[in-house]
């Protein structure tokens, strides 16, 4: 009973709405990706920075859903939970790179 009580308490949290609309989403997820690839000193590109960014919004918010209420938090703390969660991606990627030892090919 209380893992029922704690996966529904996961997907209520997973699908919770924000006040911020779909295309707000892609605008916010350009300019945390920018954001996260300038704390992380990487250089992605723009469509991929995007990406990182909305998908970032999705873990930042939904790991900062167990701490504030991210419902009503707007604009503002969407730019940051898309930040927090594309920094957090953006580590991710580079720690598996590492751990994968993927060098750069010969330069032609």
């Amino acid at each position: 009973m209380i893992t029922n009580l704690a996966t529904t308490e996961i997907l209520a949290r997973s699908t919770t709405l924000t006040s911020v609309g779909w295309i707000s989403y892609i605008v916010i997820g350009a300019i945390a990706g920018w954001l996260a690839s300038l704390i992380m000193k990487t250089r992605e590109g723009l469509l991929l920075d995007i990406v990182i960014g909305v998908v970032g919004a999705l873990v930042g918010g939904f790991l900062l859903s167990f701490v504030v209420d991210t419902a009503n938090g707007g604009w503002w703390f969407t730019l940051f939970a898309a930040t927090f969660g594309a920094v957090i991606l953006l580590a991710l990627m580079r720690l598996v790179g590492r751990n994968r030892g993927v060098r750069p090919g010969p330069r032609m």
